[in-house]
């Protein structure tokens, strides 16, 4: 596995483990990380040495989300951006996913952690999914995904208000498995995916496919349909304001769009 200043991959007893690291810009994925995501998680589901995969970012940040200057300037056009081979990959990876996360949990960053199947989470994490404020949609499958996990209304709160939470939160509404002390998050998503590890491997990924198998398909084409509308909306009004508002430190202004 091949790794990057801001991708760090490690294969350890079975657990290959993806670091975003590019603290400098609160962990922002860029094109080229998304790339280098998709790639490991694809690689990792055909190498039998891979056991587990945990995902992890820094000790105060996750991930903040898409690196704007870079979204903006290469936007995703179609189903083999990087986001999407990413978005994919992560959806349909057969081994069983980890996450470790503290700090900040930004739009994918949040939405990322929906196909994980362990998350792990520090007591002072905060989590958000501001897509409508941006003037985008939700990505990630997280329509389907949200709903079928805590109920229309808790999900409608979360994407229509786009509103951060915390990681207790994020636990009762079932994103997150369990709160750890920020201190001992890494250590504890490390611990799972040892035990994982050392379980039966053919039969994990028989078992993780059967509980998705009633939603596998739906998943992928509300992926699909989520991207197409995504990059449809990056041209809108709406999201020019309000990306022009953030770039400019400003409060948006809708009022003027129906």
């Amino acid at each position: 596995m091949s790794s990057t200043d801001h991708i760090q991959s490690k294969l350890s007893d079975g657990i290959l483990t993806l670091r975003i690291n590019r603290p400098d810009k609160k962990n922002a994925l860029s094109l080229a990380m998304y790339q280098t995501l998709a790639d490991g998680l694809r690689e990792a589901d055909c190498d039998d040495s891979v056991r587990v995969i945990l995902i992890s970012g820094g000790a105060d940040c996750f991930t903040s989300g898409n690196d704007l200057g870079d979204f903006l300037s290469v936007p995703p056009t179609g189903p083999d951006s990087p986001v999407m081979q990413f978005l994919i990959a992560i959806s349909e990876t057969r081994k069983p996913i980890v996450a470790a996360v503290n700090g900040l949990a930004v739009g994918v960053g949040v939405t990322m952690l929906l196909h994980c199947d362990l998350v792990y989470a520090g007591n002072s994490a905060t989590f958000q999914m501001p897509f409508v404020n941006l003037g985008l949609c939700p990505e990630a499958g997280s329509t389907l995904l949200l709903p079928r996990i805590m109920g229309h209304q808790r999900a409608a709160e979360l994407l229509l208000l786009g509103e951060a939470f915390g990681a207790d939160k994020a636990q009762n509404l079932g994103i997150v498995t369990a709160v750890c002390p920020d201190d001992a998050v890494l250590a504890t998503a490390e611990k799972r995916a040892g035990q994982m590890a050392l379980q039966p491997a053919a039969a994990v990924r028989l078992t993780k496919a059967l509980l998705k198998r009633d939603y596998a398909i739906p998943l992928r084409e509300t992926i699909v349909e989520e991207g197409a509308q995504f990059m449809a909306r990056l041209k809108s009004p709406e999201a020019t304001e309000a990306l022009q508002a953030f770039m400019q430190r400003r409060k948006p202004d809708f009022s003027r769009f129906t």
